[in-house]
């Protein structure tokens, strides 16, 4: 028999960082104890912030959050927060607890062989790869061993053996699972259901069943919607003309005036709200800065084999037009190189002097959080131009009151985003990408992807999205895990 004791429930619930904008507007739904959904919507719709409310971060302005008694929550975040960067791994798992177990040594090693990480305790957290750092975030979820998990986009970074590992792991999970991720497959796996948060209304709708049933549901019902509200239109235009001609008429003429204006008004009322589907970004490209030398050349590479650094040899030129994709398994070194390159830390990876690098970091710390949306695209530009780096804000989904927010207040996918609207103002001369395809909505993919296929400069690519990546011209493949043999 299914569950039938609700765990979390939202009843009328209103919050906003911004008064004026409610982000949820007499928010309504529930969750039962023992199942697994997604929560679904736009980049910056408030996915994340529905976590927040549901952990007690944030407090809603109006309405309650009720959950069952004694529930107890923990999150999987979407980043490492960078106080833990310099923390070891003992040291980072401590922060799970009010009072750290005896046994915490091996409480963590077992809890890090259920994400499939074998790790040293006294490892800082910031020498892990990002995939792995993906797991230290679900396994300090784990341990806590949660009735209520939160896991916010937990295969970003994630190789394919890694995602593997985690849909196994929620398949077997007994207790609530609530998950944000533009993953289609990963979802079709083993959610029941989805949370719809509307970006435009602030109220979330509750679907059954798999998640690319319930995207193929509201697409179908916004095209029924359409269809009927432009007949309704029809049929309003039309009596409007004939009111507009019968009412200068006498006698029986105007009567039917009358009765053609009160069929006007209930034709009004029948419109339907028609859901305005998440909004896609147009097609854009990112100009290249003419450069004729070579860009790139790499020496030698640091290969990352059982936690153990090892120097690989290579003789690689990169130039003009040229696209490369650096693969191999998390953990391997994949990170470390696109960085060591970007920051010119290794005198065997260098790019030429007077390159202009667009360099998309998985965690977006090469923005400066302090900073509004619209200055950080304001000081890549050579020459500023208001009308110019709005129109290209706009593309991005990034308008007048995202422009004006602060970066480290935008949500992970609008960042995403902006480092994209950068790109375009900057025109780089070499294009770093390592995950680009993290936090990012599922409908801007394919428009992400044809850019970077259309891309005139150089190009390095760090992905695990197989799917991304096919769709994308690659000259050749630096594969590191080919480097160094065990």
């Amino acid at each position: 028999m299914e569950p039938t004791n609700v765990v979390v429930r939202f009843e009328n619930v209103t919050f906003g960082y911004n008064s004026d904008k409610p982000i949820l507007n007499e928010a309504s739904f529930s969750v039962r104890e023992n199942v697994k959904f997604t929560l679904m919507g736009q980049n910056g719709a408030g996915k994340s912030t529905i976590f927040k409310l549901i952990t007690g971060e944030l407090k809603p302005d109006k309405g309650n959050v009720y959950f069952s008694s004694g529930a107890t929550i923990s999150t999987a975040k979407q980043v490492m927060a960078r106080e833990h960067l310099t923390e070891t791994v003992r040291e980072y798992f401590t922060h799970a607890f009010s009072e750290v177990p005896r046994n915490l040594n091996k409480r963590i090693t077992d809890t890090l062989e259920i994400v499939n990480l074998s790790a040293p305790l006294d490892k800082k957290v910031g020498d892990f790869s990002g995939g792995q750092q993906a797991r230290l975030l679900l396994a300090f979820a784990l341990i806590q061993s949660p009735d209520i998990l939160l896991l916010d986009e937990p295969t970003n970074n994630l190789d394919r053996d890694g995602i593997d590992h985690l849909t196994s792991f929620l398949i077997m999970y007994p207790k609530t699972v609530l998950v944000i991720s533009h993953d289609a497959d990963f979802l079709n796996c083993f959610t029941e259901g989805v949370l719809h948060l509307d970006v435009f209304t602030g109220k979330v709708e509750k679907y059954d069943g798999n998640y690319t049933d319930v995207v193929e549901e509201i697409t179908a019902r916004v095209e029924r919607d359409r269809a009927k509200n432009a007949q309704l239109l029809r049929t309003i235009q039309d009596r409007k003309d004939k009111v507009n001609f019968f009412a200068h008429k006498g006698g029986k003429m105007r009567k039917l005036a009358s009765k053609l204006r009160d069929e006007v008004e209930e034709a009004e009322e029948n419109m339907v709200d028609v859901r305005r589907d998440d909004r896609t970004i147009g097609d854009f490209n990112i100009p290249a800065q003419t450069f004729v030398e070579p860009i790139v050349h790499l020496k030698a590479v640091k290969v990352i084999l059982d936690h153990e650094p090892h120097r690989a040899k290579v003789d690689i030129i990169l130039r003009k037009r040229e696209h490369m994709l650096i693969a191999g398994p998390n953990g391997i070194g994949k990170s470390t190189l696109l960085r060591t390159l970007a920051e010119g830390q290794d005198k065997d990876a260098v790019i030429t002097t007077g390159v202009k690098v667009g360099y998309y970091r998985q965690d977006f710390s090469g923005l400066d959080f302090e900073q509004t949306a619209y200055d950080s695209l304001a000081e890549v530009m050579e020459v500023s131009d208001n009308e110019i780096l709005r129109r290209i804000g706009a593309r991005f989904l990034l308008n007048g009151d995202a422009l004006a927010t602060k970066i480290g207040a935008l949500s992970e996918g609008q960042k995403g985003l902006l480092c994209f609207a950068r790109f375009v103002l900057q025109e780089p001369g070499l294009l770093i990408f390592d995950e680009p395809t993290n936090h990012i909505n599922f409908r801007h993919l394919p428009v992400i992807a044809r850019a970077l296929n259309n891309y005139e400069g150089c190009l390095l690519v760090v992905s695990h999205a197989e799917d991304f990546v096919k769709q994308i011209r690659f000259d050749s493949t630096l594969d590191l895990s080919t480097l160094i043999k065990p």
